[in-house]
């Protein structure tokens, strides 16, 4: 199993829909990239801690690459907003990549390259590249958040239309088992 980070906004976004993908074995929600120890989803909120949502996912690389996740991550959320997602705005919703070793790093610089050089997005991509640091999972609520709470009024207008995005681009790579095959 590896381990990719990504923030791509609000983290129950990223994991709902990372958790769908077959190969991926865990997403966890959680903070990364920050200055403080043991931040908590209110003082990220905040914006004091410096840290971003971020989705730790463990996966079998056997069965979905590296490169699957950079273009599941690059078509489910906006790259060219610096701080922002949508309606989510604040440091803690940046774009960003934490690599976990030279590998990925080389490949996510060459993958971002390659979506700037055929002009795949309308302006510059802005996502940050840096190494992986001391992740920390968040408050259980958070976790699994949409699976919860389906019928919340922000699970209903942000996350489900990125589901269905999902299932609609990447019909193959879903998972085939489980509670939500």
């Amino acid at each position: 199993m590896n381990k990719a980070t990504f923030a791509g906004g609000c983290f129950w976004c990223v994991e709902s829909a990372f958790n769908r993908l077959e190969g991926v074995y865990s997403a966890v929600s959680g903070y990364i990239g920050g200055h403080t120890t043991a931040p908590t989803y209110r003082a990220v909120c905040d914006g004091t801690t410096g840290h971003a949502e971020a989705v730790e996912i463990t996966f079998n690389p056997a069965t979905l690459s590296y490169r699957d996740l950079l273009v599941v991550f690059f078509a489910l959320h906006d790259p060219t907003t610096p701080n922002r997602q949508g309606h989510d705005a604040g440091t803690q919703y940046r774009s960003a990549i934490f690599f976990h070793d030279e590998t990925q790093q080389q490949e996510a610089a060459a993958f971002i390259a390659e979506l700037e050089k055929q002009q795949v997005f309308n302006a510059p991509i802005v996502t940050q590249l840096a190494p992986a640091s001391e992740f920390y999972p968040a408050e259980a609520y958070h976790q699994g958040y949409y699976e919860q709470n389906r019928a919340a009024p922000y699970c209903q207008a942000i996350i489900a239309p990125k589901l269905a995005k999902l299932q609609q681009l990447f019909p193959t790579m879903l998972r085939r088992s489980g509670p939500d095959a």
